[in-house]
This record gives C-alpha cells, sequence and structure tokens, in this order.
C-alpha cells in the first residue's frame, strides 16, 4: 500500500460516522496500520502478509492531599466498543510519526490533555507485548503526572467513561495481567523515588 493511498482512506475513514459501535476512523485505521507495518516473505513462489499493530501512550497519574502511597491515583478509560475495557490513554503510531509524538498526540485525542498538563517522568518506559486476534502486537508506556490534579478529562467517542483510581482498583480495572504488572511498577517507581537521568 502506498503512503498516498493510506493517507487517502484515512481521510475517508475519518469522515464516515459509526460502525458496530466503533467509530469507523479507529475501526479503518486498526486495520491499515496493520497493513502498513507488513513485511513480505517468500515462500513455495507465494508472498506471505506478516502484519504486526504498535501503539504507544501514557500511564497518567496525579498527586492527591492524602499521605503517600494513597495520594496516587491512576488515569483509565473504558471503551465504548467490544468488551468496553479499560486502559490508559493509547492509540497507533501513524506513519513517519515517532512514539512518544504518537503518545502525546493520543492523550489529547481521547483525554483531551496535551504536553502541557503533563510532567513526562524520567527513566520509566515500558513495553508490552501480546496477540490481538492473532497478530503481534506492541504497546509503549511512558508514565507521566497530571500538573493540576484537578483538571477535568474530556473523552472522544473511542471512550465512554473514565475514572481515577488507586493503584488495587486500577489494576481490577484493567484485568490484563500484563497492564496490571506495569500499574504495579509505576507505583514502585513513584515509592521508591524517581530517578534522575
Amino acid at each position: 500500500m502506498s503512503f498516498r493511498l493510506f493517507q487517502t482512506v484515512v481521510k475517508w475513514s475519518n469522515s464516515l460516522a459509526l460502525y458496530d459501535g466503533k467509530s469507523v476512523s479507529t475501526f479503518a485505521k486498526d486495520c491499515l496500520f496493520a497493513c502498513w507495518s507488513h513485511c513480505f516473505s517468500q515462500e513455495l513462489g507465494v508472498v506471505r502478509l506478516v502484519m504486526a499493530l504498535r501503539a504507544c501512550g501514557f500511564i497518567i497519574f496525579r498527586r492527591l492531599a492524602q499521605s503517600p502511597p494513597d495520594n496516587i491515583e491512576y488515569l483509565l478509560l473504558q471503551t465504548s466498543y467490544g468488551e468496553h475495557h479499560w486502559t490508559p490513554p493509547k492509540g497507533h503510531v501513524d506513519p513517519g510519526e515517532d512514539d512518544l509524538t504518537t503518545a502525546l498526540r493520543e492523550t489529547r485525542e481521547e483525554a483531551g490533555l496535551g504536553e502541557e498538563h503533563l510532567r513526562i517522568a524520567n527513566n520509566f518506559l515500558k513495553e508490552l507485548r501480546y496477540q490481538v486476534r492473532g497478530k503481534d502486537k506492541t504497546v509503549l508506556y511512558w508514565l507521566a503526572e497530571l500538573r493540576d490534579p484537578a483538571m477535568s478529562v474530556t473523552l472522544s467517542e473511542e471512550h465512554q467513561d473514565h475514572r481515577w483510581a488507586h493503584l488495587e482498583e486500577a489494576c481490577k480495572l484493567a484485568s490484563y495481567k500484563d497492564l496490571q504488572e506495569t500499574l504495579r511498577e509505576a507505583q514502585h517507581f513513584l515509592e521508591t523515588g524517581e530517578k534522575k537521568e
């Protein structure tokens, strides 16, 4: 798929309404991003398509007035499609876009929080690898503090709810083991003190 064709289809998908409870934009991009990151191998004269997905986002936390560690809450968003699972804000990497730029863009799009609202932690970057419908997927999470704990979250059409939760509640909402482990690693990182570069 040429980059020009890719741009055309993404622009077309952005103008459409909903598909099966999920925006066509999101649905189409799920497919297109997989194809974009493809690689080909020749086997018995047949070209085989191997698809991979890559997404980036932020584990966002805020500090409250209570004493540690009960003063830390994590932001989770509930999807408006599929199993309505809970995750931090994240999304697929656009062609030509670096990972951190993707994380910042998706966080603004999904939660209404821009780079100016966040304090990105040094030396915390978690990579998750798993399969989605038989395809390999990689997700990168940075850790960031919300500068103003009282700031409101603005959801996109991709999500129907959000919640600020302490670690144990956040892990219950997250449900997936690798994400739970990532949240626990973030909590440990914050409790033991952020290491300076």
